[in-house]
């Protein structure tokens, strides 16, 4: 792990997401930044942001927010274990993202599929009926 730094160096916010895979490129992190999507001790930030040790940030992706407080200092992208190390998740953020997860998962399982396109069978089945009608 020679890629992270334990001092204070500069590193900006967007690098960061995009080495602690929050997002997959840092284009995506840079776009979420501008959106306010993530905020850093509260404050909505620009991309350009350093980032130093125990910031606490709050990143929204989709329906889902991470609390996480910043540990190390990353500018190169690695595996997931080892971005999983540059920072620290709280654990009421990590109860409220698995109990939606949960209810997605609930919700999907009981929706009704759409329709969609009907096949030839259905077709054929309705201008049948269209004949029979006069239509």
């Amino acid at each position: 792990m020679a890629a992270i730094q334990e001092d204070d160096s500069k590193l900006r916010i967007d690098k960061w997401l995009w080495a602690a895979r929050f997002f997959k490129t840092r284009v995506l992190a840079a776009q979420a930044v501008a959106g306010g999507k993530v905020k850093v001790n509260g404050e909505r930030v620009k991309s350009a942001r350093i980032v130093r040790l125990g910031d606490v940030m709050r990143i929204h992706i989709g329906p889902y927010e991470h609390v996480v407080e910043v540990l190390a200092l990353s500018a190169r992208r690695g595996p997931a274990p080892q971005a999983a190390v540059l920072y620290k998740e709280s654990e009421p953020s990590k109860t409220v993202r698995q109990a939606l997860a949960v209810r997605f998962s609930a919700e999907a399982r009981y929706a009704s599929p759409d329709e969609g396109r009907p096949s030839k069978k259905e077709r054929r089945q309705v201008i049948q009926l269209k004949k029979t009608r006069g239509e």
